[in-house]
């Protein structure tokens, strides 16, 4: 008996894959490892990530339990996104798709101590050992 003949269920990565698969997703999480915190953090350096879909993303993954809404009491009041327990799990999935790119043969890590570099880069702010 296969798995298609016995237990119906949803496929585990199927529902990952739902979730990553929106746009600027896994950009926003890894941000967030790299320490960005608040709104316009997240556009820095994506020219083409709207406002509308940041905050989209933002509430979907705040939704599935990834990051959380902090409300920090300044003057004016600013918004700080975190991720919580549950999505610094993602780290090792984040690591893994990285070192598939510096892997991959592209061009711009052809440069082996380039590749290094990003790769130990990856792996302290991952807190990948």
């Amino acid at each position: 008996m296969n798995a298609k003949q016995g237990l119906q269920f949803q496929c585990p990565i199927d529902k990952v894959v739902g979730l990553f698969n929106k746009k600027w997703t896994i950009q926003i999480i890894r941000d967030m490892f790299f320490g960005k915190k608040q709104f316009s953090e997240f556009k820095e350096d994506k020219p083409n990530l709207s406002n509308k879909v940041l905050s989209q993303r933002l509430k979907e993954l705040e939704n599935e339990g990834i990051i959380e809404k902090n409300i920090v009491e300044t003057h004016p009041v600013k918004t700080e996104y975190s991720l919580t327990d549950y999505g610094r799990g993602l780290n090792r999935v984040i690591y893994e798709i990285a070192m598939f790119s510096l892997n991959s043969g592209f061009e711009e890590y052809s440069n082996k101590n380039k590749r290094d570099e990003i790769q130990d880069l990856f792996k302290d702010t991952l807190n990948i050992d």
